[in-house]
């Protein structure tokens, strides 16, 4: 099976309303979902209680490996800003197969390559690909 970890703003996006469009990726057959301590905080800080709720409900569907991420040294010369490492680390840490991220502005350089095993893409291309399977 392969795995998809999801970048915090990935979780934002399916917590800000009960049928948000991002769920789609819950419904992906044969896709483990995954995500980190630190995206689930990011996420978290950026919803309100409501939302929140949403969240808890959404990760229960979603492994959440405990443990401390290793710093990936490759990471530093993607050109992230520093707060986007550690989602970049916890992929490549994890062994994800795809990190999908919504965040064009920093990860956007980045769409559609493969860093250290990890393809990185956009939710829509994401769900493009694995709906049409």
């Amino acid at each position: 099976m392969e795995t998809a970890f999801l970048d915090s703003n990935i979780l934002v996006s399916a917590a800000l309303v009960p049928d948000a469009g991002m769920l789609r990726l819950w419904k992906v057959a044969e896709i483990e979902l995954v995500t980190s301590v630190y995206a689930i905080g990011e996420a978290r800080r950026n919803l309100d209680s409501g939302q929140r709720e949403r969240l808890e409900r959404i990760l229960e569907n979603t492994y959440v490996p405990s443990g401390i991420v290793s710093d990936q040294p490759k990471v530093r010369s993607l050109g992230l800003p520093s707060k986007d490492e550690p989602i970049m680390s916890a992929a490549i840490h994890f062994g994800a197969d795809y990190l999908i991220t919504g965040d064009k502005g920093h990860f956007g350089h980045l769409f559609g390559g493969k860093i250290l095993g990890v393809t990185v893409l956009p939710p829509a291309q994401f769900l493009k690909h694995f709906e049409t399977r």
